[in-house]
């Protein structure tokens, strides 16, 4: 029997970002449609008060995931990003504000208790600070880990690096010797295509074409073959055979 459900099996984002930019009002700081998805940028201190309106007025009950950005040229160089869905409606939305390294940022474990291990994730790899939040630790790295891996400036082996030391019979902690300087990143997607070659891109010359053959080898007589006299009998009895029918 099938299960109907008032949910739709394909959702239209037409009408929805004008009417959830109106209900929000001055707490959107900027809106798009982009990818088929739907982005609103809300203002970093009424980022509570947004995501309670879209829970309770609008249907997104779930929060299904936050992640961070970092794009370290800009003065607030961090976006934290709420991917929220519609269980009714089967639509998604992406909520986003922008933070600093020492600008707090809202917990919403008011609204849902998942975001404590959520944002817990996006301050151990970013190092975003969520004020409210009653148990902000680290979460993914090691106890006494220093620095946040998933930021741009972050070398790409670390700060420090972890051994088994024979001699003090434990698991000692050194300094990397290997210095690096800080990346640059020019955040194109890789699936759009970069308007630049890429490195080792300069080595796909075009193929060359194969060389002719000067003279085409055939097989004349039955010595050509190199099968042999019973395997020549064989194949002339397989085409009569052929022939016959």
């Amino acid at each position: 029997m099938p299960v109907l459900h008032s949910a739709p099996k394909i959702a239209s984002n037409e009408g929805v970002l004008d009417a959830l930019v109106a209900a929000l009002g001055s707490k959107v700081v900027a809106s798009k449609e982009e990818h088929g998805e739907i982005v609103l940028t809300v203002a970093r201190d009424e980022i509570e008060n947004a995501l309670r309106a879209l829970r309770d007025d609008h249907g997104y009950q779930q929060l299904m995931e936050m992640a961070g950005v970092d794009y370290p040229s800009r003065p607030e160089r961090f976006d934290v990003v709420y991917m929220l869905l519609s269980v009714t409606k089967n639509h998604r939305l992406m909520v986003k504000v922008t933070a600093a390294e020492n600008t707090p940022v809202p917990t919403v474990t008011t609204l849902w208790p998942n975001a404590g291990w959520l944002e817990r994730e996006v301050f151990d790899m970013y190092g975003v600070i969520f004020s409210g939040n009653p148990d902000l630790r680290r979460i993914l790295t090691d106890y006494g880990f220093e620095g946040h891996p998933f930021r741009k400036d972050f070398p790409l082996t670390g700060y420090v690096e972890l051994r088994y030391s024979e001699e003090d019979k434990r698991v000692v902690y050194e300094p990397v010797k290997l210095a690096q300087d800080l990346r640059s990143f020019d955040f194109m997607s890789p699936w759009e295509g970069a308007e630049y070659v890429l490195p080792g891109d300069e080595k796909a010359a075009a193929a060359a074409a194969p060389p002719p053959v000067a003279t085409p080898k055939v097989t004349e007589t039955k010595a050509d073959t190199g099968a042999g006299d019973k395997a020549n009998d064989k194949a002339a009895e397989k085409s009569e055979k052929g022939d016959a029918k």
